[in-house]
């Protein structure tokens, strides 16, 4: 009974360890390689992955790393490795970024059962050095990191269990017939930096992820708004591209939306109820051509209209009526970079009463000429701690280079 007490007390302390290398820790100590600044993702728990049976395995390719507080991860990367090594069959996590791969070929992922995430981003892969069905055998992958490479295609097939796929900063500019069929479970899809165009688009290739929440389709060559997407989508980004127009009754079928991100594109009308979403929470339409706004659903917190037309910013078409019972939710305009020659009525807040800044900046009241209004910013029931803040935010953001802004708009941060 002695022994067969102290193995279980073994077989716990063990798996303790395993479910202990999900929660955040920081091995900066232990491992001096740079630091990766994907945004964080969380396993979810219903579907872990069965992991070896004790004893466990502690073997780890010689070009990697393997912290022994994460003993299912292996850490391949800013190594200057130009091959995949082999992969030991109990790894759940390979991060190979930041390297100068070139192909992946089905050789090191012959063994490996257990893979659940793979980043191969920041390399130099092609889509016809990809082996045929490498990943799709890979049955409990649920993260496939391919950002920043040299992709002209999508790869396919891929495994039905992935839940994200990013394949932002290729080449892409085609979506065969079924590169992106049988992913029942997909939530996120990253395409930003590539290059689609409406063509591309006709198939409808995201009418089918029925659970996709997030959409990523920024700096691209769209010139209208993809059609049929999902209902369960959440956050769309559409930034840099050359959308002109949003038909009125798009959004009528994308009611869960909470993000909508539609800076530098051309539009230049907006149909009145457009943005009547009972979710919408952030909407950034900074940098188009609008001489007007718009209706504000009651939920939308903060607006982004920088860089347009604007003349006058009409309340009444924003808040048609009060609800008292019904209040808008409204906290934060940035009307700057528009042609506005007075402060936004009064009025608005009794419509918008919760309305703690208007960023006014300067306006481009003449094609030679800015001026500033009297009131820059415009700040409401901010206490002393409150209001420093926001102008240590301002005198950073008048610091941001374009490039700053472009960086950090490419992603969504919702996880």
């Amino acid at each position: 009974m002695g022994i067969l007490s102290q193995l279980s007390i073994l077989h716990l302390l063990w798996a303790a360890m395993v479910f202990c290398q999900y929660e955040d820790y920081d091995f900066e100590d232990e491992y001096d390689g740079e630091p990766n600044h994907q945004y964080p993702y969380y396993f979810n728990p219903n579907t872990q992955a069965e992991v070896p049976r004790f004893p466990f395995p502690v073997e780890c390719a010689k070009e990697c790393f393997c912290p022994p507080a994460f003993p299912l991860s292996m850490y391949c990367d800013h190594r200057k490795l130009k091959t995949i090594p082999n992969i030991p069959n109990h790894v759940q996590q390979l991060y190979l970024q930041n390297n100068d791969i070139e192909a992946v070929p089905a050789g090191p992922f012959t063994n490996v059962t257990f893979l659940r995430e793979i980043n191969l981003s920041h390399n130099k892969i092609k889509f016809h050095m990809i082996d045929h069905g490498v990943f799709a055998k890979l049955s409990n992958l649920v993260q496939l990191h391919l950002q920043h490479n040299e992709l002209e295609e999508v790869p396919f097939p891929l495994p039905s269990s992935l839940e994200r796929l990013l394949l932002g900063s290729n080449q892409i500019s085609r979506l065969s017939g079924n590169s992106l069929e049988g992913l029942p479970n997909i939530t996120m899809l990253d395409l930003c930096n590539n290059l689609l165009d409406d063509s591309v688009l006709k198939g409808k290739p995201f009418s089918n992820m029925k659970n996709l929440m997030q959409l990523n389709l920024c700096n691209n060559k769209l010139q209208t708004m993809p059609p049929d997407l999902p209902s369960s989508l959440m956050y769309l980004s559409l930034e840099n591209n050359s959308i002109s127009y949003i038909p009125e009754n798009y959004f009528n079928r994308l009611p869960k939306i909470i993000a909508l991100r539609m800076s530098h594109n051309n539009l230049q009308n907006i149909p009145r109820n457009t943005f009547n979403l009972p979710n919408l929470l952030e909407l950034n339409l900074g940098h188009n051509k609008l001489k007007q706004v718009f209706y504000i659903p009651r939920s939308l917190q903060h607006l982004y209209i920088e860089d347009n037309d604007i003349e006058i910013v009409n309340v009444t078409l924003m808040c048609p009526s009060i609800d008292p019972m019904n209040i808008n939710q409204l906290t934060y305009i940035r009307v700057d970079q528009n042609k506005l020659t007075n402060p936004i009525s009064t009025y608005a807040f009794f419509c918008f009463p919760h309305i703690r800044a208007i960023y006014y900046g300067e306006q481009n009241v003449s094609a030679n000429k800015s001026t500033q209004l009297r009131i820059p910013v415009f700040r409401r029931f901010l206490t002393p701690e409150e209001y420093h803040e926001a102008e240590h935010d301002h005198e950073t953001h008048d610091h941001e280079t374009e490039e700053d802004h472009e960086a950090e708009d490419n992603y969504f941060h919702p996880y």
